[in-house]
């Protein structure tokens, strides 16, 4: 089983290796302006915020999130088909819309069914992650070589070849069928009320709203710098190597750091990272330690994201608290990122729009601090 679950995060993180870094350079090449492809992203992320619960009320009560990721996975591939009817832009936003509806449905489900696999060692979760790491690395750096070298227009062929490998990949994996116990019938809202889970879900949203200038706008950025594609890809992809290594030996960092502690420091290094992408790009040394600090903006928090919500949200309610990860995060954080970056890039420059985005990310270590003062958490968790 541990094959075909990373087989799944392979295929579907590779199709977010293609997303993100070229998604931007694609549409820059169709002549959209920067205000344009922010708000592109945003309808991107902002269905993180609604789709995700809608699909995890389902499963929840289906019981069936495999069958669940087979259709949405389908449909996703069924909707992006239409960029190849026109990028008229009114309807490039709908069927983005549409598209990413079903699409931001896979991982969230995706994540409860590993970890109804795993059991009671949750801590070997990254083992099987990282295999979604290396798939954003293969193709980053793939696809950096052919789009120098051919143009950036044969995206929409490939983002939907890695689409339909995702929907495939759902087929190799089954439910995993749980015994019951005392902990299946919990009400949400009785978890929501606790503000140890208030305030981590804030500090998620923080975290990832920092990432707003880098997923819209960082291949575009370093372009504009004179950085060749290429090398555009490489960086990318150092980015996630770290974050393969870091993968790699937190079932080691999580029992001995503990998740306050880890926490803390992501949010440090994200905002120190932000700093040094917005004020030294000209610097290639720079701009390679920013990369490798991926693995603390990304990496790190990630795996301490997913212990908490599988704490935090057991039994009945793990496929919402999933999903409530994901619309909070990647979904309104991932949302606010872009527009902000959209606005702010063009009014404000490049620089300060890093600048805010460290802002953000200083204030989530603000809340984190005070979110270790409460004592909710145990440091050896």
């Amino acid at each position: 089983m541990y094959w075909r679950l990373s087989g799944f995060y392979f295929f579907y993180f590779a199709s977010i290796g293609t997303l993100i870094p070229y998604w931007g350079l694609y549409l820059k090449s169709e002549g959209y302006s920067a205000q344009q492809i922010a708000f592109v992203f945003a309808v991107i992320m902002g269905t993180k915020i609604i789709a995700p619960n809608i699909w995890g009320w389902i499963a929840d009560r289906m019981g069936q999130r495999m069958r669940i990721i087979r259709i949405a996975s389908f449909l996703s591939v069924f909707a992006f088909l239409g960029v190849f009817i026109s990028l008229d832009y009114s309807w490039l936003l709908f069927v983005m819309m549409i598209f990413s509806f079903f699409w931001n449905a896979n991982l969230p489900q995706f994540e409860a069914v590993t970890l109804s696999y795993l059991g009671k060692d949750t801590h070997r979760y990254s083992a099987i992650r990282l295999w979604g790491s290396w798939g954003f690395v293969l193709l980053v750096i793939v696809l950096g070589i052919v789009f120098e070298s051919y143009g950036v227009e044969y995206f929409p062929v490939i983002f939907s070849i890695l689409l339909i490998g995702i929907w495939a990949c759902s087929f190799l994996v089954s439910d995993k069928r749980n015994v019951s116990s005392k902990s299946e019938n919990i009400d949400l809202m009785s978890v929501l009320r606790q503000p140890h889970v208030i305030a981590f879900l804030l500090i998620c949203l923080l975290l990832q709203a920092s990432h707003g200038p880098y997923y819209a706008f960082y291949s575009i950025y370093l372009e504009q710098n004179q950085y060749s594609r290429s090398l555009i890809g490489e960086l990318w992809a150092l980015g996630v190597i770290a974050e393969i290594i870091i993968f790699m030996v937190m079932h080691k960092l999580l029992p001995r750091w503990g998740v306050r502690r880890l926490l803390a420091i992501s949010l440090l290094l994200t905002g120190i990272r932000w700093l040094m992408i917005g004020h030294f790009v000209d610097s290639l040394l720079m701009l390679i330690i920013a990369q490798c600090l991926h693995a603390a903006s990304f990496g790190v928090f990630h795996a301490v994201a997913i212990h908490l919500i599988h704490r935090f949200f057991p039994g009945s309610v793990q496929g919402r608290g999933q999903a409530l990860y994901s619309s909070l995060s990647f979904g309104a954080g991932g949302a606010l990122g872009a527009l902000y970056s959209g606005y702010s890039w063009d009014g404000l420059g490049s620089e300060m729009t890093f600048n805010i985005a460290a802002l953000i990310a200083f204030i989530g270590l603000g809340l984190t601090v005070i979110f270790m003062k409460s004592g909710k958490l145990n440091s050896s968790d």
